[in-house]
């Protein structure tokens, strides 16, 4: 629609433009309510059966942070990055996703997928402020007088799948994450942070209950607001069998964790560090089942860790600590977590 022709080339390929408005409203009882609305308009094609292309030259986002309770404030006060974060701010950003997926070839057994999603935010915007007379790296520049996020935003996500037979898979996946703030804000909005666990991550572990790095809070109800990073790693390997029918079998191994780009003195141990990254991988295992409707699959995992990456009472590589029934993980899920 806005983009169908190429000079005197007409395009015959799949391609749509597409317009939204959207608001959210995330309400973290008892601490604070977080408003976010704004739009974008995104132009996707597809020159071939396996390439897909999606382009975003315009997307604004608007946050505002609202009913801060006392014990929010609290929380803020001795972890100044996490509340710089979550303050209002715009974020105005421009987006590239490149999507390789060759399952609807001809004579692909085993197929691959991957995507790579480019996102820079705020860059644009002062360019602007450049061209009258402001420093690109000027900090607390405002867009209708409140602060815009800059950043530059990079994740990348690789998927095979090798289908032994008819009853034996095994999926595989590799997903990296980088995201790095600069020049008008050097932290970035809490919203485009990187967390892992969860259902489609590391199963062994609840959503946002390990990293950064080997950080970690101590236990209370608001820890997971900490538990976010700016890179990201995390590899996943399950082997699918069916047992009846529809009836599917799992094993997996997974591993990941957040870190990072800099350091932050209320979370230590939290930095991206070479000589630390392997220690500060958690792992997990576990077994799932699946009723696979072809149209729709329900998934059912139980995920066990097996190593923490942050310090525990017990040394060597086994860290875990308590009783195996309060570290299972247990998720119920739509749809193949890869």
């Amino acid at each position: 629609m806005v983009f169908p022709h190429w000079g005197k080339r007409e395009f015959d390929f799949p391609a749509t433009t597409t317009f939204r408005l959207y608001i959210d409203q995330l309400n973290r009882a008892r601490y604070y309510k977080l408003l976010s609305f704004g739009g974008n308009a995104t132009y996707d094609f597809q020159p071939t059966r396996t390439s897909r292309h999606s382009i975003t030259p315009f997307k604004l986002t608007f946050n505002v942070l609202q009913h801060q309770s006392e014990e929010f404030r609290e929380i803020a006060d001795a972890n100044p990055a996490l509340y710089i974060s979550l303050k209002d701010q715009f974020i105005p950003a421009m987006e590239y996703t490149y999507t390789y997926d060759n399952a609807s070839a001809r004579g692909i057994k085993n197929p691959i997928w991957w995507q790579s999603t480019v996102t820079s935010a705020g860059n644009l915007t002062s360019v602007i402020y450049r061209a009258f007379g402001q420093s690109f790296s000027k900090e607390d520049k405002r867009l209708l007088n409140v602060p815009f996020a800059q950043f530059v935003k990079l994740n990348t996500e690789f998927r095979h799948l090798w289908n032994m037979d008819k009853n034996n898979k095994i999926a595989s996946r590799v997903a990296l994450g980088a995201l790095f703030a600069y020049g008008n804000a050097t932290i970035a909005p809490y919203s485009e942070q990187f967390y892992v666990g969860g259902a489609n991550s590391i199963r062994a572990f609840t959503v946002r209950s390990i990293g950064p790095g080997g950080y970690h809070p101590a236990e209370s109800r608001y820890s997971y607001l900490d538990q976010t990073g700016t890179f990201r790693f995390e590899a996943n390997v399950e082997y699918r069998f069916r047992i009846f029918k529809s009836i599917w079998g799992a094993t997996f191994l997974d591993a990941g964790n957040v870190w990072l780009m800099r350091k932050d003195e209320a979370r230590p141990n939290s930095q991206l560090e070479l000589k630390t990254f392997p220690k500060q991988i958690a792992l997990g295992t576990g077994v799932g089942i699946r009723y696979d409707m072809d149209i729709l699959v329900f998934r059912l995992d139980f995920g066990i860790p097996l190593h923490l990456p942050y310090d525990t009472e017990r040394s060597g590589y086994y860290n875990v600590t308590g009783s195996f029934m309060k570290n299972l993980g247990i998720h119920f899920a739509i749809g193949y977590p890869f």
